[in-house]
């Protein structure tokens, strides 16, 4: 039987405890429409889009890095399948692999530049969303004449990619169920995880004991361009639309929801449970406010006070579990 060293040890007990509170909290303060199926549709739609993007960003910061490029893959990736699928009318499926190799390619471009000039991927990925975000405004009017392009994705790509299940639940949330279970596998069941944790801990080390960091980098980075490409996409399909403005939000909000997991931005740390149970909480707080009688204005003041308690929290945890086990032995002796 575990213990309870070996319990607060695992990096997700924060986040789950901050789960079940906010859970609670709004499930008292937002009345009987929070917990019915729209309103737990409300948060789901919010957590499976955002997941999807958290996922491989956590990677990422597990491996020391960040990745704030997304906010500008989401509206180039709309853009690209609306202007080829719907304003040049090509099939379906050129649009969604354009996007998605459009995801790939910033992804690569990512991982190089952070690798060849050494700068931090921080300033790299700040460069690369503007930049990005500055091409898909000028090509989108350049090429449609407009911000905004209408699509018309077919009935395949709609059930697979942008339609509602039951009329509530985005089909969006299988795919994020899909991106768990092969995020999940990499990193806990496979040798690539221990390299993003090591590289994450040491990368000088990591690097000097065979571990192809190099590649390992480019990797994420794809991962995650493609992560931030698919949920674009997939907007424009649920949309019948898409626009040149959309997305900015996923830049700090996946973050915040990778940090309220439990992971370290200093990298070498975290888990893929971790993950899922921060972005969950991002997405209760962010749908639960409007269950309630509060002023809506005010969930921001919450998400940065949700923040700052799971990062202490978190803390507090990694603490009791490196000082926990040492005395438990000491009063065995």
């Amino acid at each position: 039987m575990p213990s309870i060293g070996s319990l607060v040890r695992r990096p997700e007990v924060g986040s789950l405890i901050g789960m079940i509170a906010v859970l609670v909290f709004f499930s008292i303060f937002g009345g009987a429409n929070f917990m019915s199926a729209g309103g737990a549709a409300s948060w789901l739609n919010v957590a499976s889009e955002l997941g999807i993007i958290a996922l491989p960003i956590g990677l990422l910061m597990i491996a020391g890095h960040l990745d704030l490029s997304v906010g500008s893959m989401v509206p180039a990736s709309s853009m690209t399948i609306a202007i080829l699928s719907g304003h040049y009318d090509l099939p379906i499926i050129v649009g969604i692999l354009a996007a998605l190799g459009l995801g790939l390619a910033v992804g690569f471009i990512n991982g190089v530049l952070v690798i060849r000039t050494k700068v931090p991927s921080f300033v790299v990925t700040l460069a690369t969303l503007f930049a990005l975000a500055g091409l898909t405004l000028g090509l989108s009017v350049i090429l449609s004449g407009s911000t905004s392009v209408a699509l018309k994705s077919g009935p395949t790509a709609k059930l697979l990619f942008g339609d509602y299940l039951g009329g509530k639940f985005e089909v969006t949330l299988f795919w994020w169920i899909a991106a768990i279970l092969i995020v999940g596998f990499i990193l806990n069941f496979s040798r690539f995880g221990n390299w993003i944790l090591a590289m994450g801990g040491d990368a000088v080390s990591a690097r000097n004991a065979g571990i192809p960091t190099d590649r390992l980098t480019i990797a994420l980075f794809m991962s995650s361009g493609l992560c931030a490409s698919f949920v674009g996409m997939s907007q424009a399909i649920l949309y019948n639309s898409a626009q040149v403005a959309a997305g900015q939000s996923f830049i700090f909000n996946s973050i915040i929801a990778v940090v309220i997991g439990g992971v370290l931005l200093t990298g070498g740390y975290g888990s893929v449970v971790g993950i899922v149970l921060g972005t969950l909480t991002f997405a209760i707080v962010n749908q639960g406010i409007f269950y309630t009688g509060f002023d809506a204005n005010w969930a921001s003041l919450i998400i940065g006070v949700l923040l700052l308690a799971a990062v202490l929290m978190n803390d507090t945890f990694r603490t009791l579990a490196l000082t926990y086990a040492p005395r438990a032995k000491s009063r065995a002796r």
